[in-house]
Parts: C-alpha cells; sequence; structure tokens
C-alpha cells in the first residue's frame, strides 16, 4: 500500500469562449407613388418653353417630392415640339439615391400607358443621386402633335403617375447566437458517484477509515494523483492509498 502527503491540486480554468456574432448590411427601395391630374391643357399651353406646372408635394422614404410639366417643353432647341416631364426632390439638405417612374395614363381603358421606368432596368451606375431642387426626367417626354390626338388627353385633362424607390442602407446586428447552458451540476455528479461506490477501482485510508474512489476523476482534477496512479513509476498493484495527516469526517 502507498503512501501520499495531503497534498490540493488546483485544475486550470478554462478560458471564456467569445460568442459567435453577425450583421447584415441591408440595401433596399422604400417605395411611394402620386397621381398627379391636370385639368385645362390646352389653357396651359403657350406659358413658355421652361416653365412647369407643379404638382403638390409628397412624401416617399422621408423626403419631399413633386412633378414638374412643362406644356412647351424645358428646352429652347426643341421649340416647343414635345411636352417635358420630370420628378424633383423638394427636400433640403439632402442628397438622395432614388428610382423613378413616369406614366402618362391611357384614359381609354385599355391600359396602353406611357411608361418611362428604372424599376425594371438594370442601371450601369445605379440609382441617380438628386440635391435639392434636383430633378429627374425627360425633355422629349411625348411630341405635343401626337399628345393632342391621343387617348392620353380626355376632356382637357392628363393624368399622370409618379412611383418614387428611395433607396435605403441599414445594417442589422451585430447578433449574437448563443445556446442557453443550464448551471453547472457536475460536483453533484461526482458527488453521487462517490456515494454509490459504483465503477470504484481505487481506496482510500484516511484515519482508519477506507473511502472508495475512481482513478480517472482522481488523476483529471490533481496532478498529484496522476502522478501517483498513471506516472511511469507507479505501482501496478496500487489499490489502497494510504493518507496521512488527515482526518476523517465526522
Amino acid at each position: 500500500m502507498d503512501t501520499i502527503k495531503r497534498c490540493r491540486g488546483y485544475p486550470k480554468p478554462s478560458p471564456d469562449l467569445s460568442p459567435l456574432t453577425t450583421s447584415t448590411s441591408l440595401t433596399e427601395t422604400v417605395n411611394g407613388s402620386h397621381d398627379f391630374k391636370i385639368s385645362g391643357y390646352s389653357l396651359a399651353k403657350g406659358m413658355g418653353i421652361g416653365k412647369y406646372i407643379a404638382s403638390d408635394t409628397f412624401m416617399v422614404g422621408g423626403y419631399a417630392w413633386a412633378i414638374y410639366f412643362y406644356p412647351d417643353g424645358k428646352s429652347l432647341e426643341d421649340n416647343a415640339t414635345y411636352v417635358s416631364l420630370f420628378i424633383a426632390l423638394a427636400s433640403e439638405g439632402a442628397d438622395v439615391r432614388a428610382l423613378f417612374e413616369l406614366t402618362l395614363l391611357d384614359q381609354s381603358d385599355r391600359g396602353r400607358h406611357k411608361v418611362h421606368s428604372h424599376f425594371e432596368r438594370a442601371l450601369e451606375s445605379g440609382p441617380y443621386t438628386l440635391k435639392y431642387r434636383g430633378s429627374m426626367g425627360y425633355k422629349r417626354f411625348f411630341k405635343r402633335s401626337l399628345l393632342e390626338t391621343s387617348d392620353y388627353l380626355k376632356d382637357d385633362c392628363l393624368s399622370i403617375k409618379c412611383c418614387v424607390g428611395v433607396v435605403k442602407s441599414c445594417t442589422e446586428g451585430p447578433k449574437v447566437y448563443s445556446i442557453a447552458v443550464p448551471p453547472p451540476d457536475i460536483s453533484k455528479h461526482f458527488g453521487n458517484l462517490l456515494q454509490s461506490e459504483k465503477g470504484s477501482d481505487v481506496s482510500f485510508e484516511v484515519d482508519e477509515e477506507v473511502f472508495a474512489a475512481h482513478k480517472l476523476v482522481l488523476a483529471a482534477r490533481s496532478p498529484v494523483f496522476r502522478a501517483q496512479l498513471f506516472g511511469p513509476f507507479k505501482d501496478k498493484n496500487t489499490h489502497r492509498i494510504k493518507v496521512e495527516d488527515m482526518e476523517a469526517p465526522l
């Protein structure tokens, strides 16, 4: 029977594991639309090249917008041959990236609308960027002579629909993915193992009392016992270890 002095071995604390975190950048459009009806088209003609009829302002994506219709066109070089249609940013102090769709509605109920859209086509340089009072549209939206004999003009009225998609970007996260772990109760399991003495393969003699134990558990918890039980100089016949300088608990 081997004899050892009482010695305490302390396991090394395991390092804390950092949780896995993720984040996602999301870019999308906030869409909105506005219907603009122009009554008395014939009276608006002749107001002058570069002059427009404006819709009321409307909000999309947190910004104010307005539709500009030019009965005599916007460009002097076209000499009032075309009507022009534009969408303008009416909010101050911001550069806004956006997509647009301008539609002149067919009023014959046949659905043959005249549509100019950026939503359904690939943009080589991405969405347009507008500054305050900046506008985007078409100087030659429709030839005026054709417009005045078409189903787009009914009862001297035009109906225009504008869709705006404001580009917004945001980053979501970081999100922490972790698994809820119950409170550790390994000490309880070790206590049950010792009390049951099931599978014990070594015993300790303390103050003339014998306690059953498990070699692997002892080796995992104490470098002294690890050397005593599994080291190069271990005694193959070691099944009982006498512990000195210790009294058995009452």
